[in-house]
């Protein structure tokens, strides 16, 4: 298993080397860029803003319910759904939820070509398949922080709307809570994140699909596997990115 895994590594860096190497045209390249933005960012923009301004409601509702003891100041239903939409909700839990959304829809692409061997047709035409395919994706992703910007802005908003609206926090004291204690280095972390797990969501899920082999019922399982192996790199890349910025 771990000699498995060990081989699935190396192949996955050979990938990462090639699609480096031999660039498309760039005439041919931006088309295909402009494809890929419309396909992963704006195509995402919507269920992300759905689901951060839903849960940030959530997050500041679940604190309110909680300071029961009325000497705890109101202010820190603001400070807790800052902290919790900044830090994590947005950059880690949107990118696993892309990790099913885009990670998905890039394995299944790639994965058809490669059944129906189109990847084949590009490789004797002379195209270096990797930097076609991929590197359009990789470049897209780079506006990847953006989407986790409006997400961390509606999860505010979410929650503002819903502990005001909800009679569980002033305006005031909300505001007061976002503000409190802020620390603008906890941006530059969320977007340090968030540009690694960019990459991950596009390298990670294209690795599946162009190495599969099979008919339709493997691009399924392509997608399935590429899902959990995407999570689990964002978890750990995740959990080490905060040793190291965040850790004293």
């Amino acid at each position: 298993m771990i000699r498995q895994i060990l081989t699935q590594i190396g192949k996955y860096f050979i990938m990462l080397k090639e699609i480096f190497s031999r660039p498309t045209k760039w005439s041919v390249m931006r088309e295909l860029i402009f494809k890929e933005i419309d396909e992963l960012i704006i195509g995402s923009l919507g269920i992300v803003a759905f689901l951060s301004f839903f849960v940030g409601g959530v997050v500041a509702i679940q604190t309110a319910l909680n300071l029961t003891n009325p000497l705890i100041p109101k202010y820190l239903i603001g400070f807790a759904t800052r902290q919790s939409v900044i830090l994590e909700f947005a950059p880690t839990f949107i990118s696993i939820i892309m990790a099913g959304k885009m990670g998905s829809f890039i394995t299944s692409t790639i994965g058809t070509m490669r059944v129906t061997e189109q990847i084949d047709a590009l490789e004797v035409m002379g195209i270096n398949s990797l930097n076609y395919l991929v590197f359009p994706k990789l470049i897209a992703l780079s506006l990847y922080p953006f989407v986790i910007g409006i997400s961390m802005f509606l999860g505010v908003l979410g929650g503002w709307v819903a502990g005001v609206a909800g009679g569980f926090v002033s305006s005031d004291d909300f505001i007061l809570g976002l503000q409190d204690e802020f620390i603008p280095f906890h941006i530059v972390y969320a977007f340090i994140k968030t540009a690694l797990f960019g990459f991950l969501l596009g390298t990670i899920p294209s690795f599946y699909g162009y190495y599969m082999s099979g008919g339709a019922l493997e691009v399924g399982k392509a997608s399935t596997t590429a899902f959990v192996w995407t999570s689990v790199a964002i978890i750990l890349t995740n959990y080490v990115l905060t040793q190291l910025l965040l850790s004293k």
